[in-house]
């Protein structure tokens, strides 16, 4: 997944949910060591200070720790990843209710297109 960042928010914000997506989605597996410093922000063409804030934030709420001369790694803490991934879906869910709510839709009439739309797309993505 490509690093697409923009200057409506704050990069090392970006960053952040960037590679917790990375970890969400399977990207890093549990314990998987992170490339370095360096490496991430090379990638993500950002100054390694802006990614080691990032990385530091992550080490700060426990999805990534450090080992001194081994480098950074993802949680071994599965339970932390599910919430994580739990918390990030209901927020997309609420930011789609909102828009539906904007375009006039309450959230039983959403829920039901959602219902209707998944049905016939069994065998493709579903596409808006």
């Amino acid at each position: 997944m490509p690093w697409n960042l923009n200057s409506d928010r704050p990069i090392f914000i970006q960053l952040i949910e960037k590679i917790q997506m990375d970890i969400i989605s399977g990207l890093y597996i549990p314990g998987d060591k992170l490339p370095s410093v360096r490496e991430l922000a090379q990638k993500a063409s950002v100054n390694p200070n802006t990614m080691q804030k990032a990385l530091s934030e992550l080490e700060r709420t426990g999805l990534v720790y450090s080992q001194r001369t081994s480098g950074r790694f993802i949680t071994e803490d599965t339970a932390m990843i599910e919430n994580l991934k739990s918390e990030l879906a209901k927020e997309l869910i609420m930011q789609f209710l909102d828009n539906m709510q904007k375009l006039g839709i309450q959230k039983e009439e959403a829920i039901s297109l959602i219902s209707e739309i998944s049905k016939g797309d069994d065998n493709d993505t579903v596409r808006m």
